[in-house]
Order: structure tokens, then sequence, then C-alpha cells
């Protein structure tokens, strides 16, 4: 039987099929990188929020910071190394070794490991090498521009709102001549949990709470001398403590949705990585907020990454 579908009709067909792929899955291209950290959340407030978005990313799950505040974890971000498992029977190195292999499948590039990272031992800096365009946007006040976070990047800015994704996201813009890293903090799920144009009267109407927000622009600037001046029968109260949870679920809700714009955003051969830097205490034994504390749910953080879907 005679071939009704020439050669060159067969090739050409296929060059289709194979230009479609790449389009869809990015082909041989490095991924786009966007790392988001949600500042201050807690796993179980996590758990306890509704996000489809996040959820198609990737499965959200229990790991551990290597530090109780923003600046350190933030640092350890910028080293390449994410919040851990907490294996054990294993020594230390290999979870490092297998952190930094990990980035060949989140950048689709090959021989990626320890030894090339060294001794800058910077993210953002290993990345340019590859031709990345780096960014960061962040939106607490501990990780300015002025500070050694900013080492490396091509952009590195202070977000005009302490708690406001979606005005980052609508700054962000993919390169079409080089594959872009994104490093983002945004601190909606921060104390005072706070969504973008809300103000002290948004807050729960729990008798006492609205006069810790009088002075919000003094504890960002120094948190730890702002609550070191209360006085000891200030303290909140499991009301309180249990209105500030809810409000934070409802900031990880909000913050979904954002996550869910920016998603149509990115370019198909995008890698996308949500986690927090350090979890908060809502008064279990006796604490509250984060920092100079040693305490399981301040370490305790929520992590997810997946391929744009």
């Amino acid at each position: 039987m005679r071939d009704v579908f020439p050669t060159s009709g067969r090739k050409a067909v296929a060059g289709l099929i194979d230009k479609l792929k790449d389009k869809l899955t990015g082909g041989d291209k490095p991924n786009h990188v966007v790392l988001i950290v949600f500042d201050s959340c807690r796993w179980d407030t996590f758990q306890a929020a509704h996000t489809p978005n996040l959820d198609r990313i990737g499965a959200a799950e229990r790991r551990y910071s290597y530090a109780s505040w923003t600046s350190p974890s933030h640092y350890t971000f910028l080293m390449g190394m994410v919040p851990h498992t907490s294996p054990r029977g294993v020594f230390a190195s290999e979870v490092y070794r297998q952190e930094f292999v990990t980035w060949g499948t989140r950048l689709n590039l090959p021989d990626v490991e320890f030894k090339r990272f060294v001794p800058e031992l910077s993210l953002p800096y290993f990345l340019k090498q590859q031709g990345y365009w780096c960014e960061g946007w962040v939106s607490l006040p501990v990780l300015n521009p002025m500070t050694t976070m900013s080492r490396h990047f091509d952009r590195y800015e202070l977000a005009p709102s302490h708690n406001d994704l979606r005005a980052i996201v609508e700054r962000l813009e993919f390169r079409d001549d080089r594959p872009c890293f994104f490093f983002i903090n945004t601190g909606e799920t921060h104390y005072p949990y706070l969504l973008p144009g809300e103000t002290a009267d948004d807050l729960p109407h729990i008798s006492g709470v609205h006069g810790v927000f009088k002075h919000l622009d003094d504890f960002l600037k120094n948190p730890s001398e702002f609550l070191q001046d209360r006085k000891q029968d200030e303290f909140f109260t499991p009301d309180q403590f249990a209105a500030f949870k809810d409000k934070q679920v409802a900031c990880v809700e909000h913050l979904d949705r954002v996550v869910g714009e920016l998603l149509e955003k990115c370019p198909r051969n995008t890698w996308l990585m949500v986690m927090s830097d350090h979890g908060e205490l809502f008064g279990e034994d006796g604490y509250f907020g984060h920092g100079p504390i040693f305490h399981e749910k301040v370490f305790e953080v929520f992590f997810l990454e997946g391929k744009r879907p």
C-alpha cells in the first residue's frame, strides 16, 4: 500500500509536536524560579487554611527551619538551603549534599552539586553564573537592601508595604532572554496579621487588642523594644491569641488567592517554592511570637514546591 503521508510531512508534524512539547514543558531551557516566604506562618495555621492554588503546586510538608527568626532563616535560603525534615540516622553533610543536588531538578540544569556553590555559598551568585537574572523583593525591614542579603542580586528592593504580596507580583517581569530567579518575602502572616489596606479597626474586636497596634511602625522597626515596654498585665489573653491565629489563617487564604494570580503570570517552565521562615507562638507555654525562643512551634514550618501546573 502506497504511503499517503510523505516522509517530509511526517517530519514536519513531528517538528510541530516537539515545538508544542517545548512550549508546554519548557524543553531543555533552564527553569525560572520563584521562591516565596510567608513570614512567621505556622505549620498548623497553613494546614487549617483553604489553599487550592498552593495545593496545585505541590503537597505541603511539615518541615523545620534552621533558625527562629527572619534574618538568619533568609540567610540560609540564600545559601540554597530550605527548611529541613529533621532526618534520623544520617550525617548532616549528606543532607546538605542532597539539598544542593536537588537544585538541578528545580533549575532544569545538569550536574548541579555542592562543590559548584563554593566558596561563595550564595544561591544568587551561583545562579548568575548560570545566566540568571536575580531579583529580590522583601517586605520586612530587617531584610532591607542595606543588609548583606542584597549581595549578588541584580535587583533587590524593599517592598512598598510590609503586607502586600499582590503589589510585588504586579512588579515581576519574566524575561525572554534569560531565566529569572525571584526571591520574595511577604509579611501578611507576620504580626500583626493585617491584610493590605487593613488598619487596627479591622482587627478582631476583643477588648485590649487595638491598643497594641497604635505604634505599628515602631513595632516593625524594633519589635523587641516595643514588646519589652509592655507591662506584665498587658500580655495577651487566650481569646486574643486565638483571634490572632484565626487572623493568620485568613492571611494565608488571601495569599493563596494572590499565588493563583501569580501562576497565571508565570511561564510554564517556572519552578515555584513556597515556605515559611519560622513559626509563631500564640501563648503556648507562656510565649508569644518568635525570635529568642526555643520551642518546637517556632521551628515548625510548611514547605511546598513544584513546577507551574
